[in-house]
This record gives C-alpha cells, structure tokens and sequence, in this order.
C-alpha cells in the first residue's frame, strides 16, 4: 500500500496499464448500457440510484488512471450513453458547445486566462524572485514559511481563483527551498480559497449567497449581506478548515496519509513536480518587491473597487504591469506579451478539467442527482439533527458534482421553509448549506479551486485532493460534531 501511494505522488500520469485498465472497464460498462438501452427520463424529479452512475464512473477511473481529465470525459460520455443510448456522441458535443457558450464558462476561462498571463509575467521581470528572497530574509525554516503562506491566503479575501492562484504562485520557490512538499502547499493555498472566501462579506461568494437569500425572501431587499453575516459564526466547515492550517504548520495535526509520503519524497528529492519555465526571470530583469507588490495590491484594489468583479480586476492589473514593466525595460515588449501568451495557455488543462466538470454537471441535473440525494436523506432532516444533516447531504452533493453555488441554488428553497417548519435556527440552517459548499470546493477533486491550487502549486488534481483528504475529512467530523452541539 505504501507503495502504490509512493508512485501516485512521485509519478506524474502516462498512458500506462492503469489507463488501460480504466478506459477497459469504462468501455464494459458502455457495452452493458448500450444493451440495456437508454434511461425513461419520464416526469420523476429524478432516476433514483442510477443518479450516482456517472459520478461513480468518475471517481473509479480517476482512482485506477489516477488522470483527471480523462476520468471526466470518461465518466461523461458513460453519462451520455445512460440519457442517449447510441446518440451519446452528439449529445455529449453538443452539451460541450452549450457549456462553452456559457458566460460562467466564459468568466472562468477569461479570469483563469489572464491570472496566468499575470503570473508569468511576475516572474518574467523577476518579481516573484524578488519577493522570495524578502521573505526568505524574514522567515526561516518550515514552519514559518507555512505559516506565512497561510496569511497571505488570509489576504487575498476576496475570491478563490484569484486566492489559488496568487498565492501558490508566490509561494513555490520559498517552499521548494525548505524542501516543503507541492501537495503540502497546495493543501494550504486551497484550505484558505473558498473556506476564507465564505467567511468574508466583501467576496463573490458572500455576494452572491446573499442574492440567493433575497431571491429566495428569505431576505428582505438590500437585506440579503446582513442575513448571511449573521450566519457567518455558524459556517463551521470554513473555520475549522481555516484554522487547521496553522496547526499542521506547527506540527501540532501531525503530517498523514498520502501527505507524509509527499512530504518524504520531497525531502529526499525524489518528488517530481510540475514547473514550466514561466518562473525564470529575462535576461535584462532587475529583481525589485516593489513589481511583485504593486500588481498584487493592484489586482485585490481594482477587484474590490470595481465591484468585487475578479475580471475586470484582473485585466486592469494586467494592464497596469505591462506598463509598469515595460517602463523599467524589464524585457522587451515582444517578451512581454509572449509571456502573456503562455500565460494563459499554460492554464488550458485546469480550464479543460473545469469545462468538462460543467458538462458533468448537466448530466447530472438530468438524472436529479442532487433531488436523489436531498429525497433520500429528507426523512433524517427533523429536530435538532436537521443542520448536522443538511451539512452531510448537501457535502455530499457539492463533492459529487463539482457544483457548489449551483448546489446553494438548489437547496435554499428546500432547506429553509424545512427548519422554518421544524423552528430550527435559520443561521445555523444558512451556516451548514454554505458550509457544505466551502467542503465541496475544497474536497472535490475536480472542483474549480482544487485544480487551480494544484495547478498553482506544481502538483496533480488528484495528487492534491487525496494527500488534503485526511485533513478535509478531520474537518468536516469536527463541523458535524459542530452542527449537531448546536442544533
């Protein structure tokens, strides 16, 4: 076993035996769909069981072929062939097209696209160099360099891709230099995305969980951001995940599982990681903190003041460092935009994981995989056991499929004329939905802030997600625990 978890970390995935082995069985089980015929959709909210099929085929062939990717278009077209029979081929494009055309989709690619240009850039004109060696001057050693990459996750607030993203990418060097793990910083760039993101009102996930509250009257209009305040104390999943962090840093949640084996291999530096060369700085780059901070601060200030909106943010701090750069003769211009050009293409893979997890996810709301799961576990949803219960049900939906705000849609409408009926406590009810979605954005494996941490980082999605799931399950115990005491 120690071996089979040693080469799922050191190697990086080829097309080898368990890719065989995985698109084998995912062509059996194809076979026996097709003889059995499409699924009756008819007028039922859902299929019942076989609303699980795809995300299990998902879930087996990322374990056997330990690719990502390849696990999801896999588990789609098996989706496809359950809803279509021998038409799953058109189908499946044509959700792809749809997907594309999506403007969500079209955001992510945009604001992941342009985050990557910025990254390059930063280290092109030596920035990132630059505010290693200062930090290097004012940290020593492991824990601090955990610790300090735990604060500036605390920082940058106001959303998770712009949280991933920013902070591996400034983080990786100090962290190969104390022999810290890419898994290890992958585990605490994401533990402070979307958990830190849930917990602050000034974020796209406050805002928009607060429009849901007033679209759902739950809220009063212009209500909406003090309702989900008030929530806020009981968002027992993010805090916990939050805080987590400083102790395994400290050694107090001692390194496990998957994660010791990273950690092992790094330190004898076996580990193999995933760099490009967009973090070597141009020949005439002159390494100065001021490049790195004043695009950093420019990206959370325009953020912020353009109405928490992370693209236009983006843009504007791209704008203004290859100003900023080009003025100071870091490279030249043809440089420059070249490093914006690979920038953004080095993002395609993790933006290719999260277009196909969005066609996932139309699989999924055909089937009524989340009404399967929120049906079944609604018998259990009474007395005080109905938070503790909504935090389980709806975890299990956002790790399923990947949706998280999609999920929080879904489930406003149920949950809360639910605990209105039981006298529950509406902020704690309001605290274990957004909480399970603070748990599926960081447990899921193909979810939208673990493929970009990991990208981040260095390391696999699937590398990422299972050395972080000890410490995300320890998490998501104690939130229960949490949500029971006080329900």
């Amino acid at each position: 076993m120690a071996e089979l978890a040693e080469r799922g970390v050191q190697t990086l995935p080829s097309m080898n035996t368990r890719t065989i082995l995985g698109w084998a069985l995912l062509s059996a089980i194809a076979l026996i769909t097709l003889w059995l015929g499409p699924i009756e959709l008819g007028e039922a909210a859902h299929v019942g069981w076989l609303a699980l099929l795809p995300t299990l085929a998902v879930l087996t062939l990322a374990l056997v072929m330990r690719r990502t990717l390849e696990a999801l278009v896999g588990g789609c077209l098996f989706g496809y062939l359950m809803l279509a029979g021998t038409d799953f081929l058109v189908r499946f494009a044509d959700t792809g097209l749809a997907v594309m055309g999506n403007p969500t989709i079209g955001w992510i690619i945009l604001v992941c696209g342009f985050l990557g240009s910025l990254i390059a850039l930063l280290g092109l004109s030596g920035a990132t160099q630059a505010f290693s060696t200062w930090l290097g001057t004012r940290v020593h050693g492991r824990r601090s360099t955990l610790f300090s990459a735990w604060l500036l996750g605390l920082l940058i607030f106001i959303d998770d891709y712009l949280n991933a993203l920013a902070v591996s990418a400034s983080m990786r060097k100090l962290c190969d230099r104390y022999k810290i793990s890419r898994p290890m910083l992958a585990y605490v760039v994401d533990s402070t995305a979307a958990p830190m993101c849930v917990l602050v009102p000034l974020s796209t996930w406050a805002i928009y969980s607060a429009g849901l509250l007033e679209a759902n009257g739950v809220a009063a209009a212009g209500e909406g951001l003090a309702v989900y305040l008030a929530a806020v104390p009981y968002m027992f999943y993010a805090w916990i995940a939050l805080l987590m962090v400083p102790l395994v840093a400290l050694g107090i949640i001692p390194v496990m599982g998957p994660m010791r084996t990273a950690e092992r291999l790094t330190a004898e530096g076996r580990a193999q990681i995933e760099d490009s060369d967009l973090d070597e700085p141009s020949a005439q780059a002159t390494p100065r903190l001021v490049n790195f901070l004043l695009p950093l601060a420019a990206l959370i200030g325009f953020t912020l003041y353009l109405g928490v909106d992370a693209f236009k943010g983006v843009v504007c701090a791209l704008l203004l460092t290859l100003v900023l750069y080009a003025a100071q003769r870091l490279a030249s211009l043809e440089e420059l935009f070249n490093a914006v050009q690979k920038g953004f293409q080095s993002m395609l893979m993790p933006l290719g994981i999260v277009v196909a997890s969005f066609v996932l996810q139309d699989i999924n709301e055909q089937l009524g995989l989340t009404q399967y799961v929120i049906d079944s576990l609604q018998p259990l949803m009474a007395g005080h056991w109905l938070p503790a219960v909504i935090f389980i049900t709806l975890s299990l939906v956002t790790f399923s499929t990947g949706s998280f705000w999609g999920t929080f849609a879904v489930a406003f409408p149920i949950v809360i004329p639910l605990a209105a009926a039981l006298d529950a406590n509406l902020s704690l009810t309001i605290g274990a939905v957004v909480s399970a979605g603070a748990f599926g954005s960081h447990a899921c494996f193909y979810g939208d802030a673990t493929v970009l941490s990991a990208k981040g980082s260095g390391c696999t999605p699937l590398q990422h997600a299972v050395t972080q799931l000890p410490y995300v399950l320890i998490a998501a115990a104690l939130a229960t625990l949490m949500f029971i005491v006080m329900g």
